[in-house]
């Protein structure tokens, strides 16, 4: 069964009297463990999708099911779960908490879950802080780490539930090349190991090639969805 259905998917945005289409009719599935890009020009829909997928809004028309459940019947609560239980969201800004180091910042993420103990919780942390090459830098805060460091902590924070699905949204526009083939190569090892659905909306030539699947948004419509052998460094 696809993890995620798109059917008929659309979404205007008003500015006033004047309606704004973003997207125009998205027909998609995704299938779990799948590791896709969506790529496309400025102003294409990329993150509009992205954020009716990760229960961020609602589409003006058509269905959005994700692991079965139809997200266009569900309250914000509802959706609320769903964000906090079964997708992790990594962002080119990071959007880490300043003032936690980087053990305290996944750890958040975890608590948040409230299905572990605390003897459980440590563990989960301390095991994907290692896994994605973090260890000894536990009780560093965001301004005492390198970018692709920071990177590496919101993928950890994204991965420590174990969720389902994790939304990408330019993960390395802020980094350079070999930091960006670094961090797209821990990614690869979760999809790998885990199990894990990865979408990402990117602008990044470097990460379409690690992608099994390429999907390009053009006005607001998918142009072109390609399955492909993926040659990123891992692969």
């Amino acid at each position: 069964m696809a993890l995620l259905k798109l059917s008929r998917v659309q979404k205007i945005y008003k500015q006033g009297s004047i309606e704004v289409p973003a997207l125009r009719g998205i027909d998609l599935e995704i299938q779990p463990g799948e590791f896709t890009t969506v790529f496309g020009p400025s102003g294409s829909g990329k993150t509009t999708l992205l954020n009716l997928i990760g229960c961020l809004d609602q589409p003006t028309d058509g269905t959005v099911i994700f692991d079965g459940r139809d997200l266009g019947v569900l309250d914000k609560k509802a959706l609320a779960e769903i964000r906090r239980e079964s997708i992790g969201f990594v962002f080119q800004s990071y959007n880490l908490i300043p003032v936690l180091t980087a053990y305290e910042n996944v750890e958040f993420a975890i608590r948040l879950v409230k299905r572990y103990s605390d003897n459980e919780l440590r563990t989960r942390v301390m095991g994907i802080l290692e896994a994605v090459g973090l260890s000894g830098l536990e009780h560093r805060r965001p301004n005492e780490l390198s970018g692709g460091q920071k990177q590496r902590v919101a993928i950890a924070r994204a991965l420590v539930k174990e969720p389902k699905l994790i939304l990408a949204d330019e993960p390395t526009a802020n980094l350079d090349t070999a930091t960006s083939e670094e961090v797209l190569d821990v990614m690869v090892k979760m999809n790998q190991e885990l199990d894990i659905t990865f979408i990402f909306s990117t602008h990044d030539p470097k990460v379409m090639e690690y992608a099994h699947r390429l999907l390009e948004i053009t006005d607001g419509r998918i142009s072109q969805d390609k399955r492909r052998e993926p040659s990123g460094a891992l692969h």
